[in-house]
Formats: structure tokens, sequence, C-alpha cells
């Protein structure tokens, strides 16, 4: 019984250390102006996406499965719907895609061009705009931190 005592003052001291120093890794995303923390990278699960509001702009936020970072508009320019974060992340040969959930077409990760099409049904462009985002260590949990 003294062993199993012991072990379990040692499990709670570990546990008191890591809360008093926690890392935390800040997700920021670049508005054109200054990079904008929009979420902690945990908040984020690998494979997925989620959507960002930034000013008056919806961002697909994603993170791939070997925990890189991809911000991309998060409107499908073909159906014209604000979907494009619940699309599927995988790859078209050597290229990571998100596959958009409504008219399936697929999105380069890393540049946000359309691989399928070159124009949308309304003549613009289908390719979709890239934002610069990047992960570093955050200041406090949801500070939302401006830097130029």
């Amino acid at each position: 019984m003294t062993e199993l005592l012991a072990l379990e003052t040692v499990a709670l001291e570990s546990v008191a250390v890591d809360r008093d120093t926690p890392v935390r890794t800040a997700v920021e995303l670049h508005d054109g102006e200054s990079w904008v923390q929009v979420c902690e990278l945990d908040d984020l699960l690998p494979g997925r996406g989620v959507a960002v509001l930034l000013g008056a702009e919806q961002v697909a936020l994603f993170r791939d499965p070997a925990d890189g970072l991809h911000a991309l508009d998060n409107r499908d320019p073909f159906s014209g719907a604000q979907v494009l974060s619940r699309g599927l992340i995988g790859n078209r040969g050597a290229v990571q895609v998100v596959v958009s959930p409504m008219l399936k077409q697929a999105f380069a990760l890393e540049t946000g061009d359309c691989l399928d099409e070159d124009t949308a049904p309304d003549g613009s462009s289908a390719n979709l705009r890239r934002w610069p985002v990047r992960s570093r260590p955050s200041h406090a949990p949801g500070d939302g931190v401006r830097e130029p």
C-alpha cells in the first residue's frame, strides 16, 4: 500500500508542474496589416479544418496530418457557400488538397489553385485566396494579440 501511495504522489506532482508551465502554441493569420491570433494549435485537429472570421472575411484554416497549417478563402467559388473548412483533406498525386463538400472540386492547400476548373460559373477565377498563417508561442490563452 505504501508503494502505491508513493506512485500516486509522483503523478500528482507531475501534473502540478505541467499546470504551472503550460506549453501553448498560437495560430495566427495575417489580415493584410498585422498578425492576428485566431486560436491555439491544440484547438485544431490534424486532417480537419475550421472556419475563422477575420474581420469581414471567412477563412478556412486547416491543420494537415503532418501538422502543417494552411489558410484559404472559405467560400466555394462554384456554389457560393462558405463551406470549404468542412471539406475533405487528401492528395491528388503529389499535391495536398481540400475537396469542396458541395460540388467536389479540389483546391491545392499550398496555393489555393483549383485543380479541376479555371473559372467559376460566374466567370471569375476558380482559385482561392491563400492567407498567410503561422504558429508561434502564445502570450496568454485567447488574448487576441495583434502584431504588425
